[in-house]
């Protein structure tokens, strides 16, 4: 693992927005594209990439496991929560959110606490200044920049004063290897959004190689954990 400060100048920033294709994107009717996150396609893709026997039998989730767990994260709103990876690592302390009701069904089944949007607004959760951290793992680079600042803002009231916020993006692999990313988000990035939330950035990292390993590794990510004023 390297910590990066936020002020180094991105080395991927000449990588430009990448537009939904036509028919792809939370606009398809259809709701069969794996492009389209909000689609049963998308929640068959993420459940066969998870599943694939080698990483079960290699425990591949170790690292990402011991990341989450040793940043004391406490009780936890994980806002586009997919099919609960995460929930997995958070022993019961999270709650997760997810715009694909079949991502949110699978992770329920799966023995997680899952809500879609509309669920969760009015239900047991929906409590100002309940949960110690916002988390945002492999979210942010699958909208514009504007459409990211209203999702945060939207659930930022649920986080307590001095909580944290939490964001997790790919690198450049793992940016290429999902046709529904649309921006890449890189450490700089996070700490632009961050400020424009009205977040003081305290950790910027690289996990789990160093930076120049994401050229190459899927799953490398750009991990941000900023903190929401008392």
């Amino acid at each position: 693992m390297t910590e990066r400060s936020t002020s180094t100048p991105p080395d991927f920033a000449a990588v430009p927005d990448r537009p939904v294709p036509a028919g792809e994107g939370a606009g398809d009717p259809t709701g069969t594209s794996a492009a389209d996150t909000a689609s049963v396609a998308y929640t068959e893709r993420l459940a066969r990439l998870g599943g694939v026997s080698w990483k079960q039998w290699l425990d591949v989730q170790r690292p990402y496991r011991w990341n989450v767990r040793r940043l004391n994260l406490g009780r936890v709103l994980d806002v586009g929560c997919g099919i609960g990876r995460n929930l997995a690592h958070l022993d019961g302390n999270g709650v997760g959110i997810d715009h694909n009701p079949t991502s949110v069904a699978t992770a329920r089944a799966r023995g997680f606490t899952a809500f879609t949007p509309d669920e969760f607004r009015g239900g047991p959760y929906d409590r100002p200044d309940s949960f110690d951290t916002l988390l945002l793992a492999h979210v942010i680079e699958h909208v514009q920049h504007a459409t990211a600042l209203e999702l945060v803002r939207e659930y930022l009231p649920y986080l307590r004063p001095g909580g944290r916020v939490l964001f997790i993006c790919p690198q450049e692999r793992g940016w290429a290897s999902d046709a529904t990313h649309v921006r890449f988000v890189d450490l700089a990035g996070l700490a632009a959004l961050s400020a424009e939330l009205g977040l003081t950035v305290e950790r910027s990292f690289s996990f789990p190689f160093p930076r120049w390993a994401g050229k190459a590794f899927t799953y490398n990510e750009f991990v941000v954990l900023a903190r929401k004023p008392s």
